[in-house]
């Protein structure tokens, strides 16, 4: 198993090992220790599960109180995942990272407390897996603009898909505008 830093030291590419043959493959999707020692010592108390068609947008979202860490991977298709730090005190805030995650190269991506995740569809369908180190608080949820110009995320949208948002999503407040942390 490995662990890829980021361009932002916090958030953390996963590869893990896969173990392949003629039936099919293995891999471990958790494991504490191992996890622990690549940086992402955590407890997690939820899990979700999400299935969207290309060119949705989910995202970006983020809690503050109750901040959740997530362990984000695509169990089918392929999504574009990203991380905005949210942390004002941080030398990165502000910045993001995106990462490609699929069914195919089996990447998970650490999302740390601080941050708004988000992720875009890119292929025709995608299921999302995500544990969360906190528990859901709709009181608490926040929604970062997925297109606010200050942040200049480089979405990989697909020619011709419309971008597919919820009516929350769509009502994102812009970084300057938005709730951060301390």
């Amino acid at each position: 198993m490995q662990f890829l830093p980021t361009e932002i030291p916090e958030v953390i590419i996963v590869e893990p090992r896969v173990f392949s043959d003629e039936r099919g493959f293995f891999m471990e999707t958790w494991e504490r220790r191992k996890y622990a020692a690549g940086g992402i010592d955590v407890d997690f108390v939820q899990d979700n599960h999400s299935a969207s068609v290309q060119g949705t947008l989910r995202g970006l979202h983020y809690q503050v109180q109750q901040a959740q860490g997530k362990l984000v991977r695509a169990i089918e298709g392929e999504i574009f995942d990203v991380a905005v730090d949210l942390r004002r005190s941080s030398p990165t805030f502000g910045r993001w990272v995106g990462a490609r995650l699929s069914a195919d190269n089996r990447r998970q991506l650490w999302v740390p407390p601080g941050f708004a995740h988000g992720f875009f569809v890119t292929s025709e369908t995608a299921q999302v897996l995500y544990k969360c180190t906190d528990y859901y608080a709709p009181q608490h949820e926040r929604s970062l603009r997925w297109d606010d110009p200050d942040l200049g995320i480089d979405w990989p949208l697909v020619d011709g898909i419309e971008v597919l948002l919820s009516p929350k999503d769509a009502a994102g407040l812009s970084l300057r505008e938005a709730d951060v942390y301390p």
